[in-house]
């Protein structure tokens, strides 16, 4: 059972989520939530900073011949760049609760369809940031922010289908380089497309 100390800070911990109208978050997200109230409360040099930020939900994914399970942070995309400024931390901090786990915050951005001409007249052209290609791009950085991606190309397989890879800064890659296989896990799960991660060789 829950103590009364406990309680409290669950129920604190919810203004830390934030949902669509009518949804609860589930235990899962709750917990999530809960660590992030935990770091604002705790660390004295995040408490400015996390503060002002929210999450609009947490998923837990297990794959297939994987050690390390993947947890996907959804935020508002309003309140990325404040994440960006404590990333690490934040991450390093939640992979700690939450062992063999490799943590990555992503946008919740909104995917506007291409408009279908009809008789009426069309409304004013979507946002170029609203598109799917757009979204599946950003979602890319957002991955594997802080490094930064210098290259990418699209390889045809004989089958068709198609291969992503995508190039990465060589300086974060003691920082990435275990993770890089979990991130395309994360992007098939979250786009459908198939991409690898690599760090080219200088010269």
């Amino acid at each position: 059972p829950f103590s009364p100390q406990t309680d409290s800070i669950m129920f604190t911990a919810r203004r830390k989520i934030v949902k669509r109208k009518g949804e609860e978050p589930d235990a899962f997200e709750e917990s999530v939530a809960t660590a992030l109230f935990e770091m604002e409360t705790n660390a004295t040099d995040l408490k400015a900073e996390m503060r002002e930020l929210m999450i609009n939900g947490a998923t837990e994914l297990e794959f297939p011949g994987q050690a390390s399970k993947a947890i996907v942070v959804s935020v508002p995309f309003p309140l990325l760049r404040n994440f960006h400024k404590v990333q690490s931390k934040v991450v390093r901090e939640l992979e700690k609760k939450f062992s063999r786990s490799h943590v990555v915050i992503v946008a919740n951005r909104r995917i506007v369809r291409r408009e279908q001409k009809s008789g009426r007249s069309l409304k004013q052209p979507r946002p170029r940031s609203r598109t799917l290609t757009a979204v599946h791009e950003s979602i890319l950085e957002d991955l594997v922010y802080p490094t930064e991606i210098i290259g990418k190309r699209t390889r045809v397989r004989m089958d068709g289908s198609k291969l992503i890879k995508v190039h990465l800064d060589r300086k974060e890659q003691n920082n990435l380089e275990n993770k890089l296989e979990t991130l395309s896990s994360v992007y098939k799960h979250l786009t459908g497309k198939d991409v690898v991660f690599e760090f080219p060789a200088e010269g």
